[in-house]
């Protein structure tokens, strides 16, 4: 079973004053191969697995949302200025986007048959 390790660090502690939290999860999915992660509009911390989209909560919570068959291999994952997150495919070329309520959409890349690792 993957794990996603989130290390959260408070501005107390950027002043010297507290020390990290590191908070451990276990995905539900077994061998999702987790790959990108990054931290939301919505205050989740957002992961990109084999064929899916994680989310944690502040909590916890862990929540995964599936990408359309035949689409594999996510990789990088960030948070973009339109309040979404997007992501890039290792397998079908794609270049996707996910709301935080978890709406996804995928977009061709304009490099055919290309294979993206990173999206800044």
């Amino acid at each position: 079973m993957g794990r996603v390790i989130v290390i959260l660090i408070s501005v107390s502690l950027l002043l010297g004053a507290a020390t990290p939290t590191v908070n451990e999860y276990s995905i539900p999915t077994a061998g999702s191969q987790p790959w990108g992660i990054a931290a939301g509009p919505d205050g989740a911390i957002w992961f990109t697995e084999d064929s899916k989209i994680g989310r944690i909560t502040t909590s916890g919570t862990i929540t995964e949302y599936p990408v359309p068959s035949g689409i594999g291999y996510l990789n990088g994952i960030v948070s973009g200025p339109d309040g979404a997150l997007w992501f890039v495919t290792g397998q079908g070329s794609k270049i996707g986007r996910i709301t935080t309520s978890g709406t996804i959409t995928l977009y061709s890349s304009p490099n055919g048959g290309s294979t993206s690792n990173e999206i800044m």
